[in-house]
């Protein structure tokens, strides 16, 4: 696949592979956990007053394991459910096999303000790890749940925790007047799925600003590609380009004042440099060849691209001030759609060796490449703020869904939707 293909083969999936009928929540299934995981008990939070029902135990127990790394004890097999330290008995809960135990009560602390005290227990050596507070209001209850979820992960492996984090993905559904592209935003585990936009015409490239307060997408609807932003809070939108030809790819800077995006209005497909408040442009590259896909280093210095003008598509580095390019992948014929690890170091990227598309994970130190995926056609990578997991793109029994992998590649989940298709995965920012 020469890089022209690379660069119209989102829109053919778009138009092509979508199928389906109608579209409900992502759902979860992992299909690959840890070979040792850690053996948790949430033991359920009491309710103090009249409060919502909600299962807040039960939402931390599904948190921790979609993650991989965790298994829970069975509420069924708990001999009590203890909610403060004076009623833990640590001996019962070795002969479960537990290695750690999270207890907590939830109680009233004013008009429509909920509190939720919790503790992470260490079985063996029957002592507390933390105690800790949450507090919000009754529509807040699922943040609460993901909150005390990324507290007890970040204890446990020392990995900032992605449960309160958010996802951006397209979905297109075949109706009776043609195909209809929809914008969504949803939790990461499928839950509370938002509409951010519905067209007539494809829906592309969806990427997060750094506050996670808007993005950026590819809209079709004015007859040509076009670049909009969109607040999340408000569903405001600005269409920050209309240019003739190419406008796309668009790619925050880390300071939210700048995005990188491909204009082909002078010709082949370049790299640009737009300011958001004045709007004005700065081309970065000038080449016979086609070059798209920006992504951002850390440092705002730097940014990588895929460009085929070592005649295949590959990864390379551009610095802004110098605009000097060097070369990083050479191994495999086919390596495209970068998303760089918060580190700076590690970058995902859909990677062909031989004939299948797989996703890869490329050291920019080392110059080293491992694939991670075996699945074929996957596409779209997009590596969650912690740097441990990355969600793609793939398709199963002819139907297109989103699945994740972990860097080491020990943990794998599939988010089909319940029906229809779903594609183009963009993880959020931590959410502030």
């Amino acid at each position: 696949m020469d890089i022209r293909a690379l660069v119209c083969r989102s829109i053919i999936v778009l138009l092509i592979s979508f199928s389906g009928i109608a579209w409900s929540e992502l759902v979860i299934r992992v299909t690959k956990g840890n070979d040792s995981p850690t053996k948790i008990a949430i033991s359920p939070i009491v309710n103090v007053g009249n409060l919502p029902r909600f299962d807040i135990s039960r939402l931390v127990e599904n948190d921790l394991q979609r993650s991989g790394l965790f298994v829970a004890t069975p509420r069924e097999d708990m001999l009590s459910f203890p909610s403060m330290l004076k009623d833990v008995y640590f001996r019962d809960w070795r002969l479960l096999g537990t290695d750690y135990l999270v207890i907590g009560k939830m109680s009233s602390k004013g008009p429509n303000k909920i509190e939720i005290e919790f503790s992470l227990l260490s079985v063996a050596s029957q002592k507390v790890i933390f105690r800790h507070k949450v507090s919000g209001s009754a529509a807040q209850l699922r943040d609460l749940g993901h909150l005390i979820s990324d507290k007890v992960y970040n204890a446990i492996t020392g990995i900032r925790g992605i449960f309160s984090t958010r996802v951006a993905y397209i979905t297109a559904i075949r109706e009776v007047d043609g195909m209809i592209y929809r914008l969504h935003v949803s939790d990461v585990d499928g839950a509370r799925e938002k509409l951010m936009l519905r067209s007539h015409e494809p829906i592309m490239s969806p990427s997060w600003s750094p506050d996670a307060q808007k993005l950026a997408y590819v809209s079709f609807e004015t007859g040509r590609p076009a670049i909009y932003t969109q607040n999340l809070a408000t569903a405001a939108r600005e269409q920050i380009t209309n240019f003739a030809g190419l406008n796309g790819a668009p790619a925050w800077s880390p300071d939210g004042t700048t995005l990188a995006l491909v204009l082909s209005k002078d010709g082949n497909p370049e790299i640009y440099l737009m300011d958001l408040q004045s709007k004005q442009l700065n081309r970065l590259t000038q080449h016979f060849s086609i070059d798209t896909e920006p992504t951002w280093m850390p440092d705002g210095k730097n940014l990588l691209f895929t460009s085929d003008r070592g005649g295949e598509p590959q990864i390379y580095k551009l610095n802004i001030a110098t605009k000097a390019i060097e070369r990083l992948t050479f191994e495999g014929n086919y390596n495209a759609r970068g998303s760089l690890a918060p580190d700076g170091r590690t970058l995902a990227m859909v990677h062909r060796k031989t004939g299948a598309f797989h996703i890869a994970a490329f050291d920019l130190q080392t110059r080293r490449i491992r694939e991670l995926t075996t699945t074929s056609l996957d596409e779209s990578p997009s590596v969650a703020p912690n740097g441990a997991m990355l969600m793609y793109a793939m398709k199963q029994e002819e139907r297109g869904m989103l699945a994740a992998v972990s860097l080491d590649a020990g943990v794998r989940y599939i988010l089909p939707a319940r029906s229809g298709d779903v594609r183009e995965p963009a993880w959020s920012p931590f959410i502030r």
